[in-house]
């Protein structure tokens, strides 16, 4: 079968390239089409628009790439029409997505959509067309099953998806390693993201001589990119997350990277900066207290986050040197257990995978009668 894969950041490339495995796994004359990045073209699929074109977030950044994302949709519906794929998979990336997913669903193309938009932290109103327009909903977070239930939505939860991508590293300790302390710095994925948020970090690094500082970079940014705002500090740049395993602490952008850092047992401080407008919609429309994962998976501030105003040098600095104290650092860690322990069991994909299979399968033997 002929499966049509669409996200629009680093995570959901990620998560995409784990379901063309496990697909393949079902589906031995599986093929895939795909919006994303070298992790779903890795593994095998054919890469038609890559992340560099997609990556936008906040309103004023959409509004001002408006045409970019209109030419985006307008490609999508005239190549998922030609193609004709068996099913439309849609990974996150809500407000495009949402679009493919009435479009696929008017020629009548299957939708299943992995990692539900958060319609209860704000956009409450697309929870109707995601009802109309969505064959199954998968989510990531356990209290997202009974919300999408209870209004109507076929949905599915089977423990969130990092957990099969680090389970072997679920609490792990950071491992021995010679020199100085490791904290790690993670601005975001989104190039945007990283030229706001990357600065204000290495200012932070000038106050903690005593460490080693790391950047974890995103492999759909250029190195270059990345170089040109490291400027006169030296720091190391990492593509990977290897060295995970090594670190004490970390500033992060807020997102998946809070989730995962927790699985991997690293404290953390959330900085998080939008553009003006942007956050002073987004205040008006979040239905959320918190903004991390962590602290809205525990309901209460597990990590410290500082947003937009608070996002200064200054704050991000105390925040930091608090962490890194011993009695802080152990009492994250324990609420990162009890977070982590409410995530549920592994074989996500597997379990994802089957579904689509399977209803794919029910819907051809139903129309070949």
């Amino acid at each position: 079968m002929h499966y049509y894969i669409i996200s629009g950041e680093p995570s959901g490339d990620l998560y995409g390239s784990c379901l063309i495995e496990a697909l393949k796994e079902h589906d031995q004359d599986s093929r895939f089409t795909c919006w994303g990045g070298s992790y779903m073209k890795n593994a095998g699929g054919n890469v038609v628009v890559d992340l560099e074109s997609l990556s936008f977030m906040g309103f004023w950044e959409v509004f001002q790439n408006i045409r970019i994302v209109f030419r985006n949709l307008l490609f999508a519906q005239q190549h998922i029409k030609k193609n004709k794929p068996d099913a439309v998979i849609l990974i996150d990336y809500p407000g495009f997505n949402l679009r493919i997913a009435q479009y696929a669903k008017k020629i009548g193309v299957p939708v299943f959509w992995f990692m539900a938009p958060q319609v209860w932290a704000w956009k409450h109103k697309r929870i109707h067309k995601i009802r109309k327009y969505v064959d199954a909903l998968f989510v990531g977070l356990p209290f997202e099953l009974e919300y999408f239930k209870q209004r109507g939505v076929n949905t599915f939860y089977f423990g969130h998806p990092m957990l099969d991508i680090i389970r072997d590293k679920i609490n792990n300790q950071p491992s021995a390693h010679l020199g100085k302390s490791i904290i790690a710095l993670l601005p975001g994925s989104r190039k945007q993201e990283v030229k706001l948020m990357l600065p204000l970090m290495l200012q932070v690094t000038k106050s903690f001589s005593q460490h080693r500082f790391v950047v974890i970079c995103v492999q759909n940014i250029h190195r270059s990119f990345y170089e040109d705002l490291l400027g006169e500090f030296n720091i190391e740049l990492k593509f990977n997350k290897d060295i995970l395993h090594s670190v004490s602490a970390a500033l992060v952008a807020s997102g998946t990277a809070t989730l995962e850092l927790a699985i991997y047992n690293i404290p953390q401080v959330v900085c998080y900066k939008l553009h003006p407008v942007s956050f002073l919609i987004a205040k008006y429309l979040a239905k959320v207290k918190y903004i991390s994962l962590v602290n809205i998976l525990a309901n209460k501030n597990v990590v410290v986050e500082l947003i937009q105003g608070r996002c200064t040098v200054k704050n991000i600095e105390s925040s930091l040197q608090s962490i890194l104290e011993e009695g802080v650092a152990e009492k994250i860690k324990l609420n990162y257990a009890s977070i982590i322990d409410s995530l549920g069991n592994f074989n996500c994909f597997k379990q994802v995978t089957k579904v689509i299979y399977s209803t794919l399968l029910g819907i051809k033997k139903q129309h070949n009668i």
